[in-house]
C-alpha cells in the first residue's frame, strides 16, 4: 500500500537519509492466536472497528518525548499548506490510518495529538490520507527538492495559485506562450507572473482571495 514512499523524490530523500519513514503493523499488536486488531461496534451497525488496546500498544511501540500523533479522520482540521509546512518542524509523527469504520473514538480522546483531514470524503483507510501528506512535507524539507526556489512560486505558498507556465514549442495549436516570458526582462516577467497568479485564483478558486 504504501510502495509510492519508496520512489521519485520521497525514496530519494530517505535514500540520502533526509528523512525516515518506517511502517508498523498492527497485526504485529494483534491480540489472541489470530492477532486481532478490530472488533464489532458496541451498540450494533455495520463493518469493524479498530481497537483502542492494539492501537495504543503500536503507538506506544514508536512514542518518543519528540513525538507528534495524527490521525486522519474526516472530523479533523483541513490539511493546507500551511499545516505542510508547520509539520517541517517536527521531529517524529505519527500517523494512525483508521480502516473501514475507523477507530475506537478513545483513540482520538487519549492517544492523539492532531486530528487531521484531506477533504469532505470517505475512503475505505487513513493510508492514502497519509501518504498525501508525507508527500506535501517532505518536499518542502530543505535539501529534498533539487531546486528549492521553485517552492516559493508553488500554489498557496502566498495563499495564491500558481501563474501559469509554458515550456516548447513557442507555439502549440494556434497558441503562443506570453510574449513577456520570451523577453528576458526579468522584472517585467515577475510582474507578469503575479498579475496571472491573481487572475487564476479569482478565475478558479475565488475563496482563496478571502484569507489573503
Amino acid at each position: 500500500m504504501f510502495a509510492p514512499l519508496q520512489s521519485s523524490i520521497i525514496g530519494r530523500a530517505q535514500e540520502k537519509g533526509i528523512v525516515n519513514i518506517n511502517l508498523i503493523n498492527l497485526r504485529d499488536f494483534g491480540l489472541g492466536r489470530y492477532r486481532q486488531v478490530d472488533d464489532t461496534p458496541y451498540g450494533g451497525g455495520a463493518g469493524m472497528v479498530l481497537r483502542a488496546d492494539v492501537m495504543k500498544a503500536a503507538v506506544d511501540s514508536v512514542r518518543t518525548q519528540h513525538s507528534k500523533v495524527l490521525l486522519m479522520d474526516p472530523i479533523g482540521v483541513p490539511f493546507k499548506q500551511s499545516k505542510a509546512q508547520a509539520f517541517t518542524t517536527e521531529q517524529h509523527l505519527i500517523f494512525i490510518c483508521g480502516h473501514y469504520e475507523g477507530v475506537d473514538a478513545r483513540v482520538r480522546d487519549t492517544l492523539v495529538d492532531e486530528i487531521i483531514s484531506i477533504g469532505d470524503f470517505v475512503l475505505t483507510g487513513g493510508e492514502l490520507p497519509t501518504m498525501v501528506i508525507v508527500d506535501a512535507i517532505v518536499r518542502l524539507i530543505p535539501e529534498v527538492l533539487g531546486n528549492q526556489e521553485s517552492l516559493a512560486e508553488e500554489s498557496f505558498n502566498n495563499g495564491l495559485l500558481e501563474a501559469p507556465v509554458y515550456t516548447r514549442p513557442a507555439e502549440f495549436m494556434g497558441r503562443e506562450v506570453p510574449a513577456v516570458l520570451l523577453s528576458g526582462h526579468h522584472k517585467k516577467i515577475e510582474e507578469f507572473r503575479a498579475a496571472e497568479a491573481v487572475r487564476m485564483t479569482k478565475q478558479h478558486r475565488p475563496d482563496l482571495l478571502k484569507n489573503t
